[in-house]
């Protein structure tokens, strides 16, 4: 039905057929998701020119390696990381240890890093046998870190996470601070985290299905400290180099987050508070008081209470996520 007004047709546009000047075949699934998703907002626009250009750029967007998904016909399973080869390093206690033990649970297969005893560090996952493969390793000599991503190739075929924990800490006054410790803190902290990452990635890239990379860095590392210069220096460097090395990586499906803990009740902290009380003029134990009551959530944190956050950036669940640093601190630092 039409209808006239002052002369001009009201009759309603007849749909232009949406013109494609290429083949729909031998597209990849990241092509076909961009294009389904076009042609679904074509039948709700009448600006067709505007839908064109959109399918054109889906069809020139790169593929990015595609994510292994379960198929309809396969059972549902509460496990996320199932058949996943995770590496941790500093695994032996505290926040490497407890991550460790999650990502097990969770169905991965685990190569735990750290400088004790490779026996020792077996027996700390002995319920996991068969899952677990022991390395001890100096995270600051090229030729460990080139032999945790071997080892990891040729016991379970491949790298689908890194979680990158082994860290030194140091407490001094900053008049006190030397070249040595400067060296020590960097080394472990910054060039044993960054050229292992540099390792797994290469090695993610070679496999082409894409990875997760998780990087720890510290409430430490979003400010300065006067007691702990050298240490809030290398995780402020942790964060910058995570957010590069995601946008180095993106094209590659791989994705690079850190997490920023707060205070964590690990037996570290019994050297911490003794430092404090020397440095400050304290009680034993007040410190550690007084850190724990000012956490707004009321306390301390735990090893476990970083399990989650872990698990969540190095699962899918996190897949469009890369480049942040999550703080996981009770509510310490806002971001």
């Amino acid at each position: 039905m039409s209808s006239t007004l002052s002369g001009v047709s009201t009759r309603p546009a007849k749909p232009r057929r949406l013109g494609f000047s290429r083949s729909f075949r031998c597209l990849s699934a990241s092509q076909h998701r961009n294009i389904t998703t076009c042609l679904d907002t074509a039948s709700r626009v009448t600006d067709h020119s505007t839908t064109q250009r959109a399918i054109d750029h889906a069809m020139s967007v790169r593929s990015l390696p595609e994510r292994t998904k379960r198929s309809k016909d396969e059972p549902e399973t509460t496990v996320k990381l199932q058949d996943k080869v995770a590496i941790v390093t500093g695994a032996a206690s505290g926040i490497g240890e407890a991550v460790t033990k999650r990502f097990l649970d969770e169905g991965a297969k685990v190569v735990v890093v750290d400088l004790k005893d490779e026996a020792e560090l077996a027996q700390r996952f002995a319920d996991y046998a068969g899952n677990v493969l022991a390395v001890k390793a100096d995270v600051t000599r090229r030729e460990d870190l080139e032999r945790i991503v071997s080892s990891t190739v040729d016991k379970f075929g491949g790298i689908d996470i890194l979680y990158n924990n082994a860290a030194l800490f140091d407490m001094r006054p900053i008049l006190d601070e030397s070249w040595d410790i400067f060296d020590r803190l960097f080394a472990v902290n910054v060039k044993g985290m960054f050229f292992l990452m540099q390792l797994v990635a290469q090695q993610m890239v070679k496999q082409g299905r894409g990875g997760k990379i998780v990087n720890m860095s510290s409430q430490a590392g979003r400010r300065g400290e006067a007691l702990v210069s050298h240490y809030c220096a290398t995780k402020a460097a942790v964060i910058s180099y995570t957010q590069s090395a995601a946008l180095g990586l993106a094209q590659h499906g791989i994705n690079v987050n850190s997490i920023a803990p707060g205070v964590v009740d690990t037996p570290m902290w019994e050297t911490v508070d003794a430092l404090f009380a020397k440095y400050e003029n304290r009680p034993l134990g007040e410190k550690k008081r007084l850190v724990g009551e000012a956490v707004p959530l009321g306390r301390m944190g735990l090893p476990n209470d970083l399990t989650g956050a872990a698990l969540f950036l190095v699962s899918a669940d996190s897949d469009y996520i890369t480049a942040q640093t999550l703080n996981v601190d009770g509510g310490n630092w806002m971001s």
